[in-house]
């Protein structure tokens, strides 16, 4: 097992914060009111837009394709979304944030506030007002998946000021990449898991904080007819020992685009999608023996039998404005973790990619 690279944090130092039980943020302490933030077009949107005005095609008389319903979380599959659909296309959007007061089991109020959110593309997110959402949500950790673009080539308002950047990218251009902005300085950052095999692409930085890990993942899409099915269960095997170890030494917090839907009520069609990437029998019993485990599915955790509750939508056949979503977002935890557990919230209200954000609050 290869050294796991260490990076030293050079821009947007924000004060350092001891996380106590004493230590409350008081925005989360407070009612929060109801926030409404402008959106415009997301990054496969515009793209659409681009080739449809960019390109005259010639007359045919091929009958139209048909499509079915169910909706797809393939990678790098944007022919779809460029034939099949106009409907989707957003100019203006209004969203309304959601805010919770939940108490832990403990009778506590919630003082750190993290968010995970696949961003697909983080200049065409910077395009979308994407820090309009920062701004009006104040996390303390925000993470992200689906940069698609060189860690050295990040605009630097990407970083708003209090926050402190870590971004990581893949061997291949525009393809993957995770992203960490936190307020509170970690003790260590570390990118990947310590095996070249799987550190090529970009998908993994763990920050180590006081009293806990948290990982930022993008875990790898099966893809298109499950080509990379195979190599997504060896990354799983991996990736679950890598959690473990982690957890001997400290408690963890596991987020990110996990790129499965782990029971039937966390996806609108699961009847159809069995053999789809995201749905197949060998992702879910691979993040089943993660929650053997004793990890904890934060969201399923506080809500057991909540449906119609999902995190992406794909672009085509109005699969938004319709709900035939997948809920692939999660925050896990250790079970060490649970009594500081305030609320999971699915921010489903807020565009600027096919994924939307979702918020962990702990009271720790």
């Amino acid at each position: 097992m290869s050294k796991i690279t260490k990076l030293k944090a050079t821009q947007n130092v924000a004060p350092k914060r001891n996380l106590t039980k004493n230590d409350t943020n008081e925005d989360n302490n407070k009612s929060k009111p109801i926030i409404t933030i402008e959106d415009k077009t997301d990054e496969k949107s515009i793209n659409k837009l681009e080739i449809k005005k960019g390109k005259k095609r010639n007359a045919s008389t091929s009958p139209v394709k048909k499509i079915k319903k169910t909706s797809s979380i393939e990678e790098n599959d944007n022919t779809e979304n460029i034939e099949e659909s106009t409907n989707e296309i957003k100019q203006i959007a209004q969203m309304i944030l959601k805010t919770s007061d939940r108490l832990s089991c403990k009778g506590e109020k919630s003082n750190l506030k993290l968010v995970s959110w696949n961003i697909n593309g983080i200049r065409a997110w910077l395009t979308n007002h994407g820090l309009k959402y920062i701004e009006q949500e104040q996390p303390d950790i925000i993470c992200f998946q689906e940069l698609k673009c060189d860690k050295d080539k990040i605009p630097s308002e990407a970083t708003p000021i209090g926050y402190k950047a870590f971004w990581l990218s893949g061997d291949q251009a525009g393809y993957s990449g995770v992203g960490l902005l936190t307020k509170i300085d970690p003790i260590d950052v570390k990118f990947g898991i310590g095996i070249v095999e799987h550190d090529t692409e970009g998908r993994i930085i763990t920050a180590e904080y006081d009293k806990f890990y948290l990982v930022v993942s993008y875990i790898p899409n099966s893809g298109r007819k499950l080509v990379r099915l195979a190599y997504r269960q060896k990354f799983n095997q991996v990736f679950h020992t890598y959690l473990k170890e982690l957890d001997k030494k400290k408690p963890v917090i596991w987020c990110g685009d996990l790129n499965v839907s782990h029971q039937s009520i966390d996806l609108a069609n699961p009847k159809t999608n069995t053999k789809n990437a995201g749905f197949t029998k060998e992702e879910r019993d691979d993040f089943s023996k993660i929650l053997a485990d004793g990890f904890i599915d934060s969201f399923r955790y506080l809500y057991p039998d909540k449906r119609d509750i999902y995190t992406y939508w794909a672009y085509f056949r109005n699969a938004r404005q319709r709900n035939i979503g997948w809920r692939l977002d999660y925050f896990i935890l250790s079970p060490n973790l649970q009594e500081y557990l305030c609320d999971v919230i699915i921010q489903n209200n807020v565009y600027g990619s096919d994924h939307c954000p979702i918020v962990l609050l702990l009271a720790v």
